[in-house]
């Protein structure tokens, strides 16, 4: 689901981390994740469709305390909640000069959202069923906004009305590729 083709922070580019939350939870007998769809003040990834997350707070915040610090300040997620179950592959973001890192977690029932409207436009509650349908991704050309402007062609989920792309789409993308992968056995 990367970008082709695939832009990587320049060379010598220190990568700020931050942590994402992928959680799945129980929601009328099937699998769900949120998503947030960003606000449209924010200062990166405006309108963009993302897991709940952000950058680390402090040198000794932990990647998974800050997945659910994010979860719980954007989405309402309370912590105690949501039992962390591991990490996916970190994804660099070259146009913010982050390094994500992926945190998956599981919560027992669906958690009572309480969206931060400063930092999330809408919650999208999205079925993994949903990201398993053959059929929803899709391409499209784009050309990259920061230097160099190249023209790339961009791989999407489009599901729920929404365009799921990007670092999100990557992180998805593996999620539901290691299921497969377990399912399979």
């Amino acid at each position: 689901m990367a970008p082709d083709p695939r832009m990587w922070p320049e060379e010598g580019t220190t990568l700020r981390p931050a942590a994402a939350l992928l959680l799945i939870y129980p929601q009328q007998d099937e699998w769900h994740v949120p998503l947030t769809v960003r606000a449209s003040g924010l200062r990166h990834h405006t309108g963009q469709v993302s897991l709940p997350g952000g950058r680390l707070d402090h040198p000794d915040e932990t990647i998974e305390q800050a997945a659910l610090r994010e979860a719980q300040e954007e989405i309402g997620v309370a912590p105690h909640e949501v039992e962390i179950i591991g990490r996916l592959t970190p994804v660099p973001i070259a146009v913010s000069a982050h390094l994500l890192h992926p945190v998956v977690g599981i919560a027992r029932q669906r958690p009572a959202f309480t969206i931060a409207a400063h930092e999330v436009a809408q919650l999208i509650e999205l079925s993994i069923a949903q990201l398993q349908e053959p059929g929803i991704v899709r391409s499209e050309q784009r050309r990259r906004p920061l230097a160099p402007h190249v023209v790339q062609m961009v791989p999407y989920y489009d599901v729920a009305g929404a365009r799921i792309w990007g670092a999100t789409a990557m992180v998805l993308s593996e999620f539901i590729a290691l299921l497969d992968s377990l399912v399979r056995g």
